[in-house]
């Protein structure tokens, strides 16, 4: 299995080199020359297996330059017993007739970014040790508030690697903020800065693909890697949730082998969706992929009409982390659905860099409509939905899953599509307990953070995770905040070079 670059498909690199390097120096996106198959019977044989055991199953049709005892050394130190509160890691659990949750959220950040950022530590070492032997890695990250503590979680303390996060120091939970900036580690590294996540993002990779800031790093022994979503080991792990979860919609009779889900999933960088889109490719029957946004509706309009642009209003919501406007992985989709034409994707992506917008062809956008669909929820109708869903279906939501069971309602309704579907859950509701309780009583709590969890457990019977209850008893140990145009210093600042 080869690597391409989404802006130069002449280049070739190894699964190994693709996640060492997080993001090709042409400023492309790393994507696998052909994508792997799985037969009907193939998904059969995942029914009885652990989520570990289908992992390493799935892991293994990507990356095929790490030896079989590589990716079980990685699944088995992701996933080991203890470090996700549910046994099947990625659990279903019952919305209503024929729609499952799935809970993405139970790892120890309580974000479904855990999925991924719990294993590409290990996948990471185990391929710089192949691709570049002789550098210690900087892992550096832009997050809308899940993946930096995440990131910060699973590259604590990891030998031969270093970690610096920026964040919209307006643009997160409180309780998101105090998770990144509590976190321990002697290796890690935060910063706020004086933007909003795409703000960050851009940052980031303007760094990233800076020859000089390379050739700084490179004479101290370093080189950078990432943990966003650009990084094809942050993605291959999610193809395998969504294989698990056709596997696991099998077992519970929701579907017959061969027939067919939806998958819903409230998207930013539209990396979750697009690792389904992946399992789809394989040959996981997945019908409709439903693409659901907040108020910050870009994807909305991108797959309604053609036309990507973000030259629009920028929306702070109860949704935070899908506050995004340049939603990176689409470049990843739009170069498999144009028939890998690199010379395309340059050009639009060009285009978005200086115009902030394009339109893809009428072939790409007929491609688009025979797998997607996408709607929007703003903060109003999420807390409605979260209310609703919470008195009806005895389910709590917290606002990310609240705008994609709205939008899949909106779907249902329109389209009288009833095909059993699965809806990704993102995050615990008691990382953003102050919205929830706001939805659920109509008024925001006059609360400090942790007595707002206190009141939301109290009020619904459910369980504080124990990630969170923790962090009242944490130092906080990072206060800065960078302007934008100051990224890059501040990156030399925090590794000390």
């Amino acid at each position: 299995m080869l690597y391409t670059s989404t802006r130069d498909k002449t280049l070739r690199v190894s699964s190994s080199e693709a996640i060492t390097r997080g993001i090709s120096a042409d400023g492309g996106l790393f994507v696998p020359c052909e994508i792997p198959h799985l037969s009907l019977e193939d998904l059969k044989g995942l029914i009885p297996l652990s989520y570990i055991e289908r992992a390493k199953k799935i892991l293994a049709l990507y990356l095929t330059d790490f030896t079989p005892e590589e990716i079980d050394s990685c699944v088995q130190g992701a996933y080991q017993e203890g470090k996700f509160d549910s046994p099947k890691v990625a659990p279903l659990a019952r919305l209503e007739d024929h729609v499952e949750i799935l809970e993405l959220f139970r790892g120890p950040t309580c974000a479904f970014k855990d999925m991924a950022l719990q294993l590409l530590p290990y996948l990471l070492t185990t391929a710089s040790r192949k691709a570049a032997p002789d550098k210690e890695i900087v892992i550096l990250v832009a997050t809308s508030g899940d993946t930096g503590k995440a990131a910060l979680e699973g590259f604590k303390d990891v030998p031969n690697t270093r970690i610096l996060v920026f964040y919209p120091e307006n643009g997160v939970s409180a309780m998101q903020k105090l998770q990144m900036t509590t976190q321990e580690g002697a290796n890690v590294g935060v910063s706020a800065i004086k933007g909003n996540f795409d703000d960050a993002q851009n940052g980031v990779k303007r760094i990233f693909t800076d020859a000089a800031v390379t050739a700084r790093l490179a004479e101290n022994g370093l080189m950078f890697s990432s943990a966003n979503s650009i990084n094809w080991g942050r993605l291959v792990p999610q193809i395998v949730y969504y294989c698990s979860a056709y596997a696991d919609m099998l077992e519970l009779g929701e579907v017959a082998l061969g027939e067919p889900m939806n998958v819903v999933v409230p998207t930013g960088n539209f990396g979750n969706i697009l690792a389904a889109f992946y399992a789809r490719q394989m040959g996981v029957p997945i019908a409709r992929l439903i693409c659901a946004s907040n108020a910050n509706d870009v994807l909305t309009d991108f797959l309604t009409t053609g036309t990507y642009d973000r030259n629009r209003e920028f929306f702070t919501t109860t949704s935070p982390s899908m506050d995004i406007l340049i939603s990176s992985n689409l470049e990843r989709l739009l170069f498999h659905l144009s028939g890998d034409d690199d010379a395309q994707i340059r050009e639009w992506m060009t285009a978005l860099s200086k115009e902030g917008r394009y339109t893809v062809t009428d072939a790409v956008f007929q491609k688009l409509g025979a797998v997607f669909s996408a709607g929007c929820a703003d903060d109003a109708k999420t807390a409605d939905t979260i209310r609703g869903t919470y008195e009806q279906d005895h389910y709590l939501a917290d606002t990310h899953t609240g705008v994609a069971i709205a939008v899949y309602r909106d779907y249902r309704e329109k389209s009288g599509d009833t095909t059993p579907t699965v809806i990704a859950s993102t995050a615990s509701p008691y990382k953003f307990a102050k919205s929830v309780l706001t939805a659920l009583n109509g008024k925001a709590p006059d609360l400090d953070e942790f007595d707002m969890t206190g009141a939301l457990s109290e009020q619904t019977g459910t369980k504080i995770p124990a990630p969170l209850a923790s962090l009242r008893d944490k130092t906080v140990r990072f206060t800065g905040s960078s302007d934008v145009a100051d990224m890059e210093q501040c990156v030399y600042d925090m590794l000390g070079i």
